[in-house]
């Protein structure tokens, strides 16, 4: 996976949807096609209400309706955002089963969509948008969207989920440097907890930043083979490999090392622990995101006092990243919910997001030079070009297992944060539950 800071060529959404539309079958050339200057007038769709969900709220919601904004302007068209939070799988299936879905959903998890476009209720892609996909995205993420030899999804947000995050004037006051070994890492979160902050901050009111701990140190301790034998359940949690791991996390979990209330606290107020007027803590583990998080929060800056190291080595392993992503899929076929597709797979609906911080785009296409500052353009191009990658493999099983709260991979990790001793409980605990959504 390659990122340029060349832009490709793209025809402006507004022609896509005239020539996609109004000239009878032509399609869009998408980025990497031929040019052209936009003669719409940007009503194309005027008068059309399209919905959309996801699950970003907050500063994430924000930025995502300016993307929205910048189609509504080109189109005519109105779209309503609604988020459903963590709960994607229940919201759309609620939704479905009363036949008012969204136009377009935009999910994180690759077996959602799995499940969804085997059911039938996902509308596959045009061939526009599939040739605006092909021009701007490398295949292992067309891959990732596609089931049974039919593209379903555009990947529109990526994230890089092997970042710690620390605030450096806390790492300065303790004397604690950047580690490259967890044993490394144990070290200078106590010199952080000697010098009286917290040395990490989680938040795991829900599951899946703990799923992300996960799978970091297995992808580390167990490799690429096992980690991909381990995400389809072709190896039981029960096996000695994902033992190892658990015996890792709990040289972490449970410890003095670990801020106080983790599992009443949520993933943003975890990293305003960190990083907000007065911290708790030093540390802050989770991807690219972070970032926007600390924008949204105000009180540090990116790439000054809030800082980034990689997922360090655990035992002798070599460099990995474990990454995420959210996917736009949609459940009607008409030509408005067509060309916000087509929009989503292009470079220009990124681009919009990608200054404001928060955003690491998947899209080859992107120009790298957006971004706002040298640590988010750091972790774009190291994901696009990562020779190892590993998708979340919370978003890879099925969905009753990886991605539902309060329940499978997300609740099991919870209590494994509580009592980080029943490493035998936490495995057969995680195998019942596999077994269970695997059939």
């Amino acid at each position: 996976m390659v990122l340029t800071r060349q832009r490709k060529a793209l025809i402006p959404l507004a022609i896509a949807a005239a020539v996609g539309i109004a000239l009878s079958g032509c399609s869009s050339s998408g980025g990497g096609g031929g040019g052209g200057e936009s003669t719409s007038g940007g009503d194309q769709f005027s008068g059309k209400t399209l919905s959309v969900s996801a699950s970003w709220s907050g500063a994430e919601q924000k930025n995502f309706e300016a993307v929205l904004k910048k189609f509504e302007d080109d189109t005519g068209a109105k779209v309503n955002y609604t988020s459903f939070g963590d709960k994607a799988s229940t919201t759309l299936g609620t939704q479905i089963e009363g036949g008012n879905p969204p136009n377009i959903a935009v999910i994180s998890q690759p077996a959602l969509l799995d499940e969804l476009a085997k059911a039938g209720n996902l509308k596959p892609l045009s061939d526009a948008t599939k040739k605006i996909v092909s021009d701007n995205y490398s295949q292992s993420w067309i891959d990732l969207a596609t089931v049974d030899d039919e593209q379903y999804g555009v990947w529109f947000k990526a994230s890089n989920k092997s970042t710690v995050w620390y605030n450096k004037d806390i790492y300065d006051q303790a004397g604690a440097t950047v580690p490259k070994t967890w044993d490394d890492f144990l070290k200078q979160l106590q010199l952080i907890t000697d010098a009286g902050y917290a040395g990490i901050s989680i938040g795991a009111d829900v599951g899946w930043p703990l799923t992300d701990w996960f799978e970091n140190v297995y992808l580390r301790t167990a490799g690429a083979e096992k980690y991909d034998q381990l995400t389809n359940h072709e190896i039981p949690w029960t096996d000695p490999s994902v033992k190892e791991a658990f015996d890792v996390l709990a040289t972490l979990f449970g410890t003095d090392l670990v801020e106080k209330g983790a599992t009443q606290r949520t993933f943003p107020e975890s990293v305003t622990e960190v990083f907000g007027a007065h911290p708790n803590a030093g540390t802050v583990y989770e991807g690219d995101f972070v970032a926007g998080n600390i924008a949204d929060d105000g009180n540090s800056t990116v790439g000054k006092n809030a800082l980034f190291y990689n997922f360090p080595s655990v035992n002798g392993s070599e460099p990995a990243v474990v990454g995420g992503g959210d996917v736009a899929v949609a459940f009607s076929d008409d030509d408005a919910t067509d060309a916000l597709m087509q929009y989503l797979a292009s470079p220009d609906s990124a681009e919009v997001w990608v200054p404001e911080g928060g955003l690491t785009s998947p899209n080859k296409s992107v120009d790298t030079s957006l971004y706002p500052d040298d640590i988010s353009r750091q972790i774009a191009e190291a994901l696009v070009s990562a020779k190892t990658f590993r998708f979340d493999m919370s978003d890879l099983t099925p969905s009753a297992f990886g991605g539902t709260e309060g329940q499978g991979f997300w609740q099991i990790m919870i209590d494994f944060l509580k009592n980080p001793k029943d490493v035998s409980g936490t495995q057969q605990a995680l195998e019942d539950a596999a077994a269970k959504a695997y059939k």
